[in-house]
């Protein structure tokens, strides 16, 4: 508790109240009462004791305020001599004033609801008072004075700390109503408290060895002596009248209690009749009990029969899902063997050294190709050049038609449905028209710009580089697996199991470090070779002329590395047979095979069909080592892309319905999240994601997949 604290100033309503009450009583012909009660008051004003002195006044009401004092240190309690009525009710009063008993015309004193410990000494001194309200203090006892107080008729202790009752109380003759709580009472004991007032009196009495009389052979005196002093008094007159109401209500507490006498003995009568009733309902229970034992006795049997149904189909799953669990670990057993040996493929190829000298050679070869010889240049099929230029730049542009047509059709899906789906084919069907007409006349344009023969040339030049189709391959690998990685990831959720879950976050983390560092290096050799175009056309010619034609024709008569390596294994005398029987074109495929002279003497004519029909795969060796790993990717894309873009469609904020799938003739597409590697979301969807919805992982790349249908 603070020391030192402001005092709360009254409110202006507060002011204006006590200004006027003390305004009123100073009027002339004002009654005998001074009222300042709700008025906020910490302390009692001067001008109230001033007033009370001057004009005498006989009832002072000063309830409801904030008062800690009754008597500030400027005034003296002598002021208020006058005064009979006295109400302090609901203040903060801890104690009265030691010197109270000089208020020897006190006829009502109301200390009802405050913080008062105890009464002083002097209370005894008041011998007209004759009713004393102290409920709701904290009094823990009474002083022996209150002997004195020989005109008191009403005495309310209740709401207090009060355990015994002084004896000297048995010499208050006078007292007719003694209010106080008889259960938490010792002394008198609680049933003599609780017979009333008249009891406890005459236990008093008998305690203190003197004889009792009831109050009203001693209220006579002090009512005489009450109305011949003041016959014509109004304050008196309402005293009396309080007296009488009191008079009043306690007989009809009296009336109360008859009326809770007969009350209690209809309920007994009552609970006769309910005792009848419930030994009744027992019966009615006994026989309800009977029957539901019965019904009980049926559902237990039903119950059996049904937990052994369901037993039956528990073990049933129970199988089913441990052979889905098994088949889960051979599938991830596979992928992890897989893993591992691209991770061994991919430190080898880091440690050998052959690159170095395949790049050197490579080098070399280049260098040689940027010298043009008389021979080749006439020997310049012009038209056939032009012709497979025009071929590579049509695959080129109809890729990215193909993208740009895939993307404006889903675009037109979630908007328009299937509304529009003819509308765009027709759109296709133009291009593809318009396509064919330009193409007689792109044949011709490549033989004339140079710009076109050179982009051609460089599109070929990706195509047929051996380190960049490995790239790519192993691109393309690694794609499989984390696509592989990511179902079994999302089915090992829906079991609710967390077998190998490290194994495989372990495995997915590696392959996309693996990833990154592929692309790096897909991007850096892309440089390389845009460094080597460069040079070459920095060192042609100024005045050479086809000199991108006769380089695409070189580059597209040039066989890839390993055909060569098996074409130079092949027997001499093998080569020289199929020279003389017009047969050279076949090299490739006997080189492709590894067939000897003695192989060939024990074929069959079926055994060389199927040989010459693998012709196409030995030729075309550098196509197949590209498309193999999209084929097998093609039809588990075309699987996991709905669902996977359904699994996260609360992510995403857009349209309600997603396509099922695109047509066949578009590719399929998704987005790979690095660095975590989870592939579980369709382009529209990843573009309003910053982390993965898997794993909650931040993306930091997205890598589009295309997978042919």
């Amino acid at each position: 508790m603070p020391l030192f604290f402001r005092k709360k100033k009254p409110s202006d309503d507060a002011r204006k109240r006590l200004e006027y009450q003390m305004c009123l009583a100073k009027e002339a012909g004002a009654d005998d009462v001074l009222d300042i009660s709700k008025c906020e008051l910490s302390e009692v004003p001067y001008g109230a004791f001033a007033t009370c002195k001057v004009l005498q006044k006989k009832v002072l009401i000063i309830h409801t305020n904030n008062l800690t004092s009754l008597v500030p240190k400027s005034c003296s309690l002598l002021s208020l001599i006058t005064v009979k009525v006295l109400d302090l009710h609901d203040n903060q009063l801890a104690s009265l004033p030691a010197d109270i008993g000089q208020l020897t015309a006190l006829q009502v004193l109301n200390l009802e609801r405050n913080l008062l410990k105890c009464l002083p000494q002097s209370i005894g001194d008041l011998a007209q008072l004759q009713m004393l309200n102290v409920k709701g203090n904290k009094l823990k006892e009474l002083p022996t004075t209150v002997s004195g107080l020989r005109s008191l008729r009403t005495l309310d202790i209740s709401g207090n700390m009060l355990q015994e009752l002084p004896r000297v109380l048995a010499h208050i003759r006078t007292l007719e109503t003694l209010i106080l709580d008889a259960s938490s009472m010792t002394y008198p004991p609680p049933d003599i408290c609780s017979a009333g007032t008249e009891s406890i009196q005459q236990f008093l009495c008998k305690e203190c060895g003197i004889a009792y009389y009831p109050p009203s052979q001693y209220l006579l005196p002090v009512l005489e002596s009450d109305g011949g002093g003041t016959s014509v008094d109004g304050v008196d007159r309402a005293v009396h009248k309080y007296l009488e109401e009191e008079s009043e209500w306690q007989n009809k507490f009296l009336d109360y209690e008859k009326r809770k006498e007969k009350k209690m003995q209809e309920k007994l009568e009552f609970e006769q009749r309910l005792n009848m009733g419930q030994r009744e309902h027992a019966l009615l229970v006994q026989q309800m009990n009977s029957q539901k034992d019965e019904i009980l006795q049926t559902m237990r049997e039903d119950q059996l029969r049904l937990e052994e149904g369901l037993t039956k189909h528990q073990r049933c799953l129970e199988e089913e899902r441990l052979k889905l669990l098994q088949q889960l670990k051979q599938a991830e057993q596979g992928i992890a063997s897989r893993i591992q040996k691209l991770l061994e493929d991919n430190q080898r190829q880091k440690q050998s050294s052959d690159i170095l000298k395949s790049l050197e050679n490579e080098r070399i070869r280049m260098e040689q190709l940027m010298a043009i010889t008389q021979e080749e240049t006439e020997q310049l099929r012009r038209r056939e050049v032009a012709s497979a230029m025009q071929q590579m730049l049509a695959e080129s542009y109809k890729q990215k038609l193909i993208q740009m047509t895939y993307e404006s059709r889903r675009q037109d899906l979630v908007s328009q449905a299937c509304s529009s789906l003819a509308e765009m084919d027709q759109k296709f069907q133009q291009i593809l028209s318009w396509q064919q007409l330009d193409q007689n006349k792109a044949v011709g344009r490549i033989l004339q710009e140079i710009e076109m023969q050179k982009a051609a040339f460089e599109a070929l030049q990706v195509k047929k580089d051996l380190m960049h189709r490995q790239i790519r391959n192993q691109i393309k690998l690694i794609e499989t697996e984390l696509l592989q990685l990511t179902q079994l990831e999302l089915k090992r959720q829906e079991l609710d199991t967390e077998t190998l879950q490290g194994v495989i976050t372990e495995q997915r983390q590696a392959l996309g470090y693996l990833l990154q560092q592929l692309l790096k290096e897909k991007k850096q050799r892309e440089e390389e070779l845009r460094q080597i175009l460069l040079e070459m056309e920095a060192k042609s010619e100024a005045k050479q002329e086809n000199y991108w034609l006769i380089q695409y024709q070189r580059l597209l008569n040039q066989k890839p590395l390993s055909l060569k390596l098996q074409e130079e294994g092949l027997e001499r005398q093998l080569v020289n047979l199929l020279i003389e029987l017009s047969a050279e074109q076949y090299v490739p495929v006997f080189a492709h095979h590894q067939l000897s002279l003695q192989a060939l003497s024990t074929m069959t004519a079926g055994d060389l069909e199927k040989v010459r029909d693998g012709r196409s795969t030995a030729q075309d060796e550098s196509g197949c080592a590209e498309t193999e790993p999209a084929l097998a990717l093609g039809s588990r894309a075309h699987v996991c892309l709905a669902s996977s873009c359904a699994g996260i469609q609360h992510e995403c904020s857009g349209t309600a319905a997603f396509p099922v799938s695109p047509p066949l003739s578009l590719p399929q597409t998704q987005m790979i999240f690095l660095p975590c590697g989870h592939v579980c979301c369709c382009q529209s969807c990843c573009e309003r994601l910053h982390a993965c919805p898997l794993c909650r992982q931040d993306v930091t790349q997205r890598i589009r997949i295309f997978h042919s249908g």
